[in-house]
């Protein structure tokens, strides 16, 4: 188990390989592989010109929440749609993009997808609430 979050209320796990699937089915059913993680890769490309793909490593959140970031060491810089300009590290690039795609799909027409984004959201923003990037990563969303 990762205790390494900075929120001492909220803390993440580490989502070991064998269980990836099931915990994103279990979370988002089949739309995990088909909405999710496409928008997900999608808004970090859009977010991040220096982000060109590779291994994310998958998180579960002690208040039900979840999330992915790039398994990288590198920084990134970031560039939002609304003006945001600043570097961010790997996990907090992922926790961003993540939010932007809860949100983006929190409004579309599938009901049930939209409700288990919109709660995946506001869990996800509050483990950022305490992330060492809580700043970036409020400014980048705002």
């Amino acid at each position: 188990m990762d205790n390494s979050s900075h929120n001492p209320q909220i803390h993440r796990t580490l989502v070991p390989e064998y269980r990836r699937v099931s915990v994103t089915a279990k979370l988002f059913d089949y739309h995990f592989a088909t909405r999710v993680e496409p928008l997900v890769f999608n808004m970090t490309s859009h977010l991040s010109k220096g982000y060109a793909g590779g291994y994310w490593a998958f998180y579960t959140l002690s208040n039900g929440g979840f999330y992915m970031a790039p398994a990288s060491e590198e920084t990134f810089h970031v560039i939002a749609t609304n003006f945001y300009q600043g570097d961010m590290s790997a996990d907090a690039l992922g926790i961003t993009a993540c939010l932007y795609a809860y949100s983006h799909l929190a409004f579309g027409n599938m009901p049930a997808l939209a409700m288990t984004c919109s709660e995946q959201y506001h869990l996800l923003r509050e483990f950022a609430f305490d992330h060492a990037e809580v700043e970036a990563i409020m400014q980048a969303i705002d």
